[in-house]
């Protein structure tokens, strides 16, 4: 759901990083390093899950200053944020005020958007791919959105944290530990919130599941699954929708799960992952990488780019993660393969279970014999945010204006966020680690406390009480 463009420039910048197997520090802190297409993978590195120093103090439990109007900078205009600014626009107390991208024809379009919702032109920042560290460094911006290639994320999200912003970005947040672990300490360090823009948290199910869990009806927890598994092949190779190859270049770099985050951040909220249990280690498998290459035989012609390229991501990639508790959560990813979308969603306890993908439930004492029953008729234990928006506008079901919603409505209020950097830290570590995993044929990767201890510590998190406005 992270579809998202930038700009042929950074297809280029992504380009040069083609075909090397990264290790999990390989990457550096901004674009990553060049290297020989089809070059052999790098040695896995070792996997530091010791947290550095602090030095700031810790985010949990932070609220954001309470504002009338939140100001938003947007940086990105390709599919995913071309679509997500008209649910900016349809908020009330938020203005958009600045838009980048250098495309300057798409930030042209997403400025007729703000002036057709009557608000004043915002400001365009379309020269060259840097020209995103002069909007973070506006004084009429409070959050700043980042819905570009993967490869930007890190850099973006720095530049905006350290302008003085709170900043959301699309998945994943970053792609190596240390830039995780730098992630976190600048949001402690600037007292502002950067958060991963997990959509799939606020699903309609993945929500009503959540609440049903910390209501008991699924007894004592102990497994979760979810997964990413999606055939993107005919978009990977669609130049004008990732406009260039920068997403299947990815297939080129890393062995692991480059997109965790649908399918970790749900099952981490169902075990209360730093929120009173942690994730303490990941043990990954992969396929063999063959999906990609038979697509391009059958479908590209003699002389395409692609022919240069050379696929290592698996096809398939399974991962288990244990639980300071004990619990397990299982992680899938494919985007390589035919197979209906997928995102798995499983939750069981001592007391039954659910599955999504169709929606199906089993919970005594109220079921026997082992049928499944309806999910619908659990409809009471919604969440709030789902039954005062019923029918909530735009894509992905209308999970997307949902999280936007709250997300604008925490910093309206001044309350503290549902989630964090270090929720974000933690539902994006899967990349690195997956990949170093698979590497070690499948030898366990210790999992960082990005919280330093502060997991301990019940909170909120999406399951939030309704505030009053």
């Amino acid at each position: 759901m992270n579809d998202q463009g930038f700009s042929r420039r950074s297809v280029l910048r992504s380009a040069g990083a083609a075909g090397a197997g990264l290790g999990i520090g390989a990457l550096g802190t901004g674009a990553a390093q060049a290297a020989t297409p089809g070059a052999a993978p790098a040695p896995a590195q070792q996997t530091a899950a010791a947290a550095p120093p602090r030095r700031g103090k810790s985010m949990i439990g932070v609220p954001f200053e309470q504002r009338s109007t939140v100001r938003v900078g947007i940086i990105g205009l390709g599919q995913r944020g071309g679509s997500m600014i008209d649910l900016f626009l349809a908020l009330d107390g938020v203005r958009v005020t600045a838009l980048c991208d250098p495309v300057k024809e798409k930030a042209e379009r997403a400025a007729k958007k703000v002036t057709d919702a009557n608000q004043p032109a915002p400001a365009l920042y379309v020269k060259g791919d840097h020209d995103f560290e002069k909007l973070v460094r506006r004084g009429d911006i409070d959050f700043v959105y980042v819905a570009t290639p993967w490869d930007w994320h890190y850099e973006m999200a720095a530049a905006a944290l350290k302008g003085g912003k709170h900043v959301g970005i699309e998945c994943p947040l970053a792609l190596e530990l240390k830039q995780l672990w730098e992630l976190v300490d600048l949001s402690e360090r600037t007292r502002r919130h950067c958060m991963q823009l997990e959509n799939c948290a606020y699903g309609q199910n993945e929500m009503r599941v959540l609440r049903m869990a910390h209501e008991g009806l699924f007894g004592d927890l102990l497994h979760s699954a979810g997964a990413y598994i999606h055939d993107l092949r005919e978009l990977m190779f669609d130049p004008e929708y990732y406009e260039g190859p920068w997403r299947r270049l990815w297939h080129t770099r890393m062995k692991g799960d480059l997109y965790p985050n649908h399918g970790f951040g749900p099952a981490a909220n169902y075990m209360d992952v730093n929120r009173g249990d942690r994730a303490v280690r990941i043990t990954s498998f992969g396929s063999p990488s063959l999906g990609l290459a038979a697509y391009r035989e059958e479908n590209m012609p003699a002389g395409h780019e692609s022919w240069k390229e050379t696929y290592i991501k698996s096809d398939m990639t399974i991962s288990l993660v244990q639980t300071e508790k004990g619990r397990v959560i299982r992680l899938e990813q494919n985007v390589s393969n035919p197979h209906p979308y997928d995102r798995l969603n499983i939750l069981g306890g001592t007391k039954g279970v659910f599955e999504d993908y169709p929606p199906r439930i089993y919970l005594e004492p109220e079921m026997s014999g082992h049928e499944w029953g309806d999910f619908d008729k659990y409809k009471d234990h919604d969440h709030w945010l789902w039954k005062e928006h019923a029918n909530p506008p735009g894509g992905h079901g209308g999970m997307d204006y949902i999280m936007l919603f709250r997300l604008m409505q925490c910093m309206r209020l001044g309350l503290v966020p549902d989630f964090d950097v270090y929720d974000a830290a933690t539902w994006s570590a899967p990349v690195p680690l997956s990949h170093a995993s698979i590497k070690a044929h499948g030898t366990p990767q210790e999992f960082p406390d990005f919280t330093r201890g502060g997991w301990r510590k019940k909170r909120e998190g999406i399951d939030s009480s309704k505030p009053e406005e």
